[in-house]
């Protein structure tokens, strides 16, 4: 802890033949402006006691601020807008669920337009310079409403609300929209680096490289450019995409093998437009933008791709491939005194197998199996042993229950709750909507999220439970150089992905010590929290109109935690004014009384060996809270460029 889209207008003439090819022979195009057009493609029960070596420890931005939205249940248009996109999925795999022989409602389907015009300025404040070029900030907005977009659409198409074809293809759809209303930035071809993108920033979706620029190709490997070159047979590559699927070597952490295209039918291949580009970058010797793909250990189907930085090509040949033909080999060698991205990822692989060991590893599993993951405890910074004695547990313990005004209705679903069924009890708390998508992703933030409670009916696995199922990626605790000890993660972390609630004791404000004892370890639900919008635009979506409503959460009892004594990893995670990591309020039934949980999630992709920060908040000093009670401030170290210097 620290301790310092609408529809085209018109009828369709259906007896019209129209003879065009296939979308999957069609190679993408995206014009220099603002419209584009579409693209190619269960823990032990109990406490578990952690004996410290030491003394007792020590003790998280927020996104620019846009307009907030509306909750997700008032938004129903008249018409459903209907396209097909081929391909599998790369990245969402949403479950499909045969509907019982229940009723379902009668919502009206929202609508999605392919050619929406949007007054984009007025909504995420994206100006011709601000597309031409982008910063950090701009980054990390566009990647969030480009996930908001896509988680929203995903469970439209998941409680049957919304038809996307035959295959899944939530990304593809949300980057159309945006890329359509000129949402995106970094659109000038440049080779090098790319304003706001740096180096071992994840991807879970290849259009999301699209959208910040980092590779405008959505399917294609190559992105190349005919900039400053003499004449148009005369190409220079700005970037790749190594995802695995031409055999490229990518087990070097600093050099690259990359096939060029083509040839896939034993063909040799042909020294045209991306692999001639390539050639022409060696004799050049520009730096070459690299995004690696790695496999998704969450999905068998999906891939995280990482950015990886510059390198440089140094050679070439031609050998034979798989399939008989001649296959152009490009060697290339990264650039030195970069940040390591997938060097760091590798020797994660290593530590994870055993193949290598941990530099400063203390314990392998801090929890003492109370987490099916174990926790490791690492120091390699200092001779601190680790932090203070506390007993490990990975829930709530508390004297008296935070009891929601209306008793509590357990489902009566026979297997897994469905998305869109309204005789579902639990999916109706949460105002008709499945707050989460088919592989455990949460939609949106809301006031309070209900999941399904043991006493539910439906199947302990039921996707409507996700924060109750403990750890699902590894973690460690570690020692940061200048803010006691932190938290981060070893895994590739999804935005909207649950990480691990804050266990503790809930206990009473007159038990907390704001002087002397200064407990650090509280959460308190009643502190000022900066303000963030994290939920999709609606009005990117038709489904503006309505009155708009913040993202605020609505508690029904103010809930204190500490976790001084007793708690898990959360205890760990530092503030930040610039945070990864935000909180959710979670209620389900325990012992027929509903009690409120509180989780954290993802507020962005996290990239591995990327410490987990939250925002603090600040203590009230209104008539909210006795005047009598001392108010503690930290200096914050954060680091961030919207550092506050203070928290608490």
């Amino acid at each position: 802890m620290q301790g310092g889209s609408g529809q085209n207008s018109g009828s369709i003439d259906k007896t019209r033949v129209l003879d065009v090819k296939p979308l999957r022979t069609l190679e993408p195009v995206f014009p220099n402006s603002g419209q584009a057009t579409s693209f190619d493609g269960a823990c032990p029960t109990g406490f578990y006691s952690f004996f410290p070596f030491g003394a007792s420890q020590g003790p998280q931005a927020s996104p620019p601020r846009v307009p907030m939205p509306t909750p997700l249940r008032s938004f129903r248009s008249s018409d459903t807008g209907e396209a097909e996109f081929p391909g599998a999925s790369n990245g969402e795999n949403t479950d499909s669920h045969a509907a019982p022989n229940k009723s379902k409602s009668s919502k009206k389907k929202p609508k999605i337009s392919q050619d929406l015009q949007v007054d984009v300025s007025s909504l995420l404040g994206i100006g011709k310079n601000e597309r031409e070029d982008g910063n950090r900030e701009l980054v990390i907005l566009l990647l969030m409403t480009f996930d908001g977009l896509r988680r929203r659409i995903s469970q439209l198409e998941d409680s049957k609300e919304l038809t996307l074809g035959l295959s899944k293809r939530a990304d593809m759809r949300a980057g159309n929209i945006l890329m359509s209303a000129g949402i995106r930035t970094n659109m000038r071809k440049r080779i090098g680096a790319v304003p706001g993108v740096e180096i071992g920033d994840i991807f879970f979706f290849r259009l999301e490289l699209c959208i910040v620029g980092l590779h405008s190709q959505s399917m294609g490997g190559i992105d190349y450019t005919n900039m400053g070159a003499k004449n148009e047979s005369d190409p220079v590559a700005l970037a790749i995409v190594s995802s695995g699927k031409y055999n490229d070597n990518t087990e070097e952490s600093d050099i690259l093998i990359y096939s060029g295209q083509g040839g896939d039918k034993g063909d040799d291949q042909k020294l045209e437009r991306g692999n001639l580009a390539l050639d022409r970058s060696l004799r050049q010797k520009n730096d070459v933008r690299v995004i690696r793909g790695m496999k998704d250990q969450m999905s068998s189907t999906s891939k995280v791709y990482i950015y990886d930085g510059l390198y440089k090509i140094q050679d070439s040949w031609v050998e034979k491939g798989k399939s008989g033909g001649g296959v152009f080999k490009y060697k290339l060698v990264r650039v030195p005194g970069q940040p390591r991205a997938f060097a760091a990822w590798k020797s994660i692989e290593r530590w994870k197998a055993g193949i290598a060991s941990r530099t400063g590893l203390i314990l392998a599993d801090l929890s003492s199996g109370a987490e099916k993951i174990p926790v490791s405890l690492v120091n390699d910074v200092d001779d601190e042993k680790a932090p203070g004695y506390f007993t490990y547990l990975h829930s709530l313990r508390y004297s008296k229950s935070f009891i929601v005004s209306n008793p509590y209705d357990c489902c009566n679903c026979q297997k897994d709750c469905i998305p869109g069924d309204l005789n579902c009890s639990c999916i109706r708390r949460n105002e008709g909507d499945f707050p989460y998508t088919g592989n455990g992703i949460l939609v949106s933030r809301k006031k309070l999220v209900h999941e399904c409670g043991p006493s539910c009916q439906c199947f302990p696995n039921c996707k409507k439970r996700v924060s109750q199922t403990g750890l699902k990626y590894r973690m460690e605790v570690f020692k940061t150089k200048d803010r006691g000890w932190g938290l981060r993660t070893l895994d590739p972390i999804r935005a909207g992905t649950f990480i691990c609630e804050y266990a503790g004791e809930v206990i009473d404000r007159a038990k907390v010590s704001w002087n002397g004892n200064n407990d650090e370890y509280v959460f308190d639900t009643t502190r000022i929290y900066h303000p963030f919008k994290w939920n999709y635009e609606p009005k990117l979506f038709e489904e503006a109109g309505l009155n708009d409503s913040s993202e605020d959460y609505n508690i029904p009892s103010p809930l204190i935690i500490s976790a001084k004594n007793v708690g898990n990893v959360a205890r760990f995670m530092n503030h930040s004014c610039s945070p990864n990591v935000f909180w959710q309020p979670v209620s389900y039934e325990e012992n027929s009384q509903t009690v409120v949980h509180i989780s954290f999630f993802a507020l962005r992709h996290i990239p591995p060996l990327t410490e987990l920060t939250y925002d603090y908040g600040i203590t009230r000093s209104d008539s909210t809270v006795s005047q009598s009670t001392p108010r503690w401030k930290k200096k914050c170290l954060c680091g961030s460029s919207k550092c506050r210097g203070s928290f608490g």
